[in-house]
């Protein structure tokens, strides 16, 4: 029994990872389409500092945005940095926040909120994948803290300037960076921290499908209440990053070769998260899931609004917000 619920989450995840790279074998990446200015506009993104999430934070950077980056890596200056030496349009800063601890994100959003500044754009970029089994300072499983609560708690606490923010024909947009692997995902709203017979590629796998049903239920709220602003679920693809150090040593050595020739690069598997953030094609456009610039169907689990909801009220609860 154990080694089946243990192997089940693994031979279903590597299954997507399969697929994902026959399409990217017969497809070429995403190529964006010349994208308008964004002089005035101010993006946040976390995890900015290197990967996925550096390109991301340039490339709006260069079409004029304010960026900031959040992480609690030491590179933050050094990411700074290079992004101003590369023709950088806009302004572009690094602030200090760990995800996985609720009171960095509350200090983190707070911080924020006191300067006065609009917020436009937030993209929930950060994440890990199949690390070691842990728990956070708060007793969260670490990809769920991570990859999900963490950013469930700020978008919340950033929800008020983004709202402000927005109008309508220019609205503000929330990106989240899900993934293939959210199909293989399963929601045990009774074992969010996988106690029982944990895995950490059923951990991740769930943490990228709470990010997806999260944004549907977002979205329908802030539809219903007549908000501007829009949230995306985005899909990378297969990323050559090093969100895949933490793979077994075999499976290493067989991604290294395979990765020069399939794997997209970080700035390919940005491109997506960039579009979502600046297309003009999707400004008022909310609650899809993107994969290689179209919209796509996301996993069947992923449109069950009773999940949605119970998602919703259980990480409400989780990191105190009240109005669950």
């Amino acid at each position: 029994m154990w080694l089946l619920s243990v192997l089940l989450p693994l031979l279903k995840l590597y299954f997507c990872g399969v697929k994902v790279l026959l399409y990217q074998t017969f497809n070429r990446a995403f190529t964006l389409p010349v994208l308008p200015r964004q002089d005035g506009r101010v993006a946040m993104v976390t995890g900015g500092t290197r990967g996925m999430g550096y390109e991301t934070a340039k490339h709006l950077a260069k079409l004029g945005m304010h960026v900031v980056i959040g992480n609690k890596r030491e590179e933050g200056a050094a990411a700074v940095r290079r992004i101003q030496e590369e023709d950088s349009q806009g302004k572009v800063e690094f602030v200090f926040v760990d995800l996985t601890s609720l009171k960095s994100v509350r200090q983190f959003a707070q911080t924020f909120q006191n300067r006065g500044l609009p917020l436009h754009v937030l993209v929930n970029n950060a994440g890990i994948m199949m690390v070691p089994e842990g728990q956070t300072e708060d007793g969260v499983e670490i990809h769920f803290a991570l990859n999900y609560l963490g950013h469930f708690l700020l978008t919340n606490l950033l929800l008020d300037t983004l709202k402000r923010s927005g109008r309508p024909g220019r609205c503000s947009r929330i990106i989240n960076m899900s993934s293939a692997t959210h199909y293989a995902g399963e929601m045990h709203m009774d074992d969010l921290n996988r106690r029982i017979c944990y895995s950490s590629h059923s951990a991740y796998a769930q943490s990228k499908l709470a990010l997806v049903l999260f944004t549907y239920h977002l979205q329908e709220q802030l539809t219903a209440g007549g908000f501007p602003v829009t949230v995306s679920a985005v899909d990378p693809g297969m990323v050559d990053t090093a969100l895949y150090d933490n793979l077994w040593s075999i499976v290493q050595a067989l991604k290294k070769p395979v990765a020069k020739i399939l794997f997209r690069t970080p700035a390919e598997g940005a491109s997506i998260s960039v579009y979502a953030a600046a297309a003009s094609e999707m400004e008022g456009v909310g609650g899809c899931y993107l994969y290689n610039g179209h919209r796509k169907q996301s996993s069947d689990t992923s449109y069950d609004s009773e999940l949605q909801a119970k998602l919703w009220k259980k990480s409400c609860e989780l990191v105190g917000l009240q109005k669950a």
